[in-house]
């Protein structure tokens, strides 16, 4: 699962690692992205790439409303394309959702004890997500994501047995249907888990367990850790 991530590349780089040509937002660094939250999100536009800002937490449009029984902040790979919520979106409203890593949690005798896992670069890179547009009886309208997920790979399933469908920059024109809809082949192709051997994952403070928390410091290694496998 990815219940938490961190964006934190400044707004240049962001436009420039996704192609943005539309809207984009004034972006401050999040280190403690959580669901419900406002995040930036890129997505096909009339006029190329649009940064903007979604809900964290699908709202399907076909709800009665943002009842948090149809909030959902991950997706299955396995069946995205059949679920109802989801399979709207997976044809026709894909995204990409900037990241710098993502935590997540290993069980411990002392607890559970977080993880920064990111790529060994340090680069951004996407998400796998989907989008969707939800108006109100009387007016109000929320425009929201979702984050799909996969099985872990080799660096990731010593620490939970899911991670995010995270894709490279060659794969984020298909995703985003800009030479016309992908064929069922290639996006599951992209749904597979990224390759473990070009990410890196290390242990972190418990801070970052409070949503309110968001600063460098979550970052910042605690313990032995790795830079690579654990």
């Amino acid at each position: 699962m990815c219940g938490r991530y961190a964006i934190t590349s400044p707004l240049e780089a962001i436009i420039e690692a996704f192609a943005v040509k539309g809207a984009r937002p004034n972006l401050q660094p999040r280190y403690n992205a959580a669901p419900s939250q406002d995040l930036p999100v890129v997505r096909a536009g009339r006029e190329g790439r649009e940064l903007i800002l979604m809900r964290w937490g699908l709202v399907p449009s076909w709800s009665k409303g943002p009842d948090s029984r149809y909030s959902m902040i991950n997706a299955r790979a396995e069946t995205v394309a059949s679920k109802p919520a989801y399979r709207g979106p997976f044809r026709q409203r894909r995204c990409l959702v900037p990241a710098n890593g993502f935590y997540e949690w290993k069980k411990t005798a002392d607890g559970k004890q977080p993880y920064f896992i990111a790529l060994a670069t340090g680069e951004p890179f996407a998400f796998a997500g989907l989008w969707d547009h939800w108006t109100g009886p009387e007016g109000e309208a929320i425009t929201s994501f979702t984050i799909i997920v996969t099985a872990a790979n080799d660096c990731v399933r010593p620490i939970h047995d899911r991670m995010p469908v995270m894709l490279g920059p060659d794969d984020h024109e298909s995703w985003l249907g800009e030479r016309g809809a992908p064929s069922r082949t290639k996006l599951a192709i992209m749904l597979r888990p990224y390759p473990a051997e070009l990410m890196r994952a290390y242990p972190v403070g418990r801070d970052v367990n409070s949503p309110a928390n968001d600063g460098p410091g979550l970052l910042e290694q605690v313990g032995a850790g790795q830079s690579g496998f654990l």
